[in-house]
């Protein structure tokens, strides 16, 4: 990933898990392994893309004086833990007829909050019947 809020689409990959698998219905889970990065749903598109970017900008700003950066010599990704926090690490979707339960427009996005670019892991963990 990228870094600076940017935003990876996974909606296809995780719907190609699902086709693999041999389960009809139940729930499929994504976590991602990491403090600085977030799995959430959103209508992707570029305006929202960017007004996503925008509004943690604007809600938690980067700082050099978070206490995460103070503390520790040489870190300046307290803003993007306090994101991550904020956002959360994993979402949880139903599916039925092996078809993912999401709305029209919903996409599964993660968006990787940090500074820099990361290696990111994540576990997409399929149960049901």
């Amino acid at each position: 990933m990228k870094g600076d809020s940017h935003i990876e689409n996974m909606t296809s990959q995780v719907r190609h898990l699902l086709s693999d698998s041999d389960l009809n219905a139940g729930i499929v889970t994504i976590f991602v392994k990491h403090t600085t990065a977030s799995v959430l749903i959103i209508e992707d598109e570029p305006g929202l893309r960017a007004d996503t970017k925008t509004i943690w900008d604007r809600l938690i700003p980067a700082d050099p004086t978070w206490q995460h950066n103070t503390r520790n010599p040489g870190e300046v990704n307290g803003h993007s833990h306090l994101r991550g926090q904020f956002q959360g690490q994993s979402v949880t979707i139903p599916f039925m007829e092996r078809e993912l339960a999401l709305g029209t427009w919903q996409e599964i996005v993660m968006i990787d909050f940090d500074t820099r670019a990361r290696t990111r892991d994540l576990i997409i963990q399929i149960m049901g019947e």
